[in-house]
């Protein structure tokens, strides 16, 4: 019991003492060498233990073997803890991670949106300044004033001609070859743009100047049609001038 009092502190305290085989071939009895340490107590000058002593160290020794098993014990519940602590850790930085990535792909995506709207808009002042030089050219032509919409010219009045005598069939007027066209587009919403266009020049000027001058900008792409004959112009149609579209519509595109 001395001996339990005074390593009680000992890390392998818990483990359990297999007797040897030697000793239990010895044949002694247990009891035989419990008189034996009384004995040897009483040699050494020690009084023997009475019971109640010996049931008291007994307790004492219970005690500290379940003190160590709930330190034991405490201390795997901690590292438990600890070890729950770094997974969710570890989640949390792992999260972390990846709205970092979503967040870089956002922000990819918005860089490439600006971008693609500064081409839009760089593209959109382009087809602004060749109209304008169309208006300038168009003005120092007709001698009109550059800012101002340019208007068709006034077609020449043909006197009738007066049949000769000598003529009795009467010869039919010179048809007059134009090289503008007014053209007047109808949006959705009711609103009509009109505009002087060459006749040389492609439709897909019309549409150019229906998207720079749409109020607020189209939502969505559209197409061009006209409502009678209706037809719907194509991307070939785009290519294609007025002047040969002319042919086979009228020059009032709704």
């Amino acid at each position: 019991m001395d001996w339990l009092m005074e390593h009680e502190d000992d890390p392998d305290i818990d483990e359990l003492v297999v007797p040897d085989a030697k000793d239990d071939a010895s044949g002694q009895d247990p009891q035989t060498m419990g008189s034996g340490l009384e004995e040897i107590d009483a040699n050494s000058g020690r009084a023997p233990l009475t019971e109640e002593e010996k049931l008291r160290q007994t307790k004492r020794m219970m005690e500290l073997i379940a003190q160590k098993q709930q330190e034991r014990e405490e201390r795997e519940k901690r590292e438990r803890i600890d070890q729950e602590k770094q997974r969710r850790k570890q989640g949390q930085e792992l999260s972390v991670v990846r709205q970092k990535l979503q967040e870089q792909e956002m922000q990819k995506a918005a860089e490439e949106r600006r971008r693609e709207k500064q081409e839009e808009r760089l593209a959109r002042e382009r087809v602004r300044e060749k109209i304008a030089r169309d208006k300038a050219e168009r003005a120092r032509r007709y001698g009109g004033d550059p800012s101002d919409p340019i208007s068709p010219p006034a077609e020449s009045s043909f006197p009738a001609s007066i049949p000769s005598l000598s003529s009795p069939v009467q010869e039919p007027p010179t048809k007059k070859e134009y090289d503008q066209c007014r053209i007047q587009v109808r949006l959705l919403d009711g609103t009509a743009l009109s505009q002087t266009f060459r006749a040389r020049e492609q439709l897909a000027a019309v549409r150019l100047y229906v998207e720079l001058n749409w109020p607020g900008g189209p939502e969505e792409p559209f197409n061009l049609l006209t409502s009678f004959p209706r037809r719907v112009f194509t991307e070939e149609d785009m290519e294609k001038p007025l002047q040969e579209l002319a042919k086979d519509v009228t020059d009032h595109i709704n």
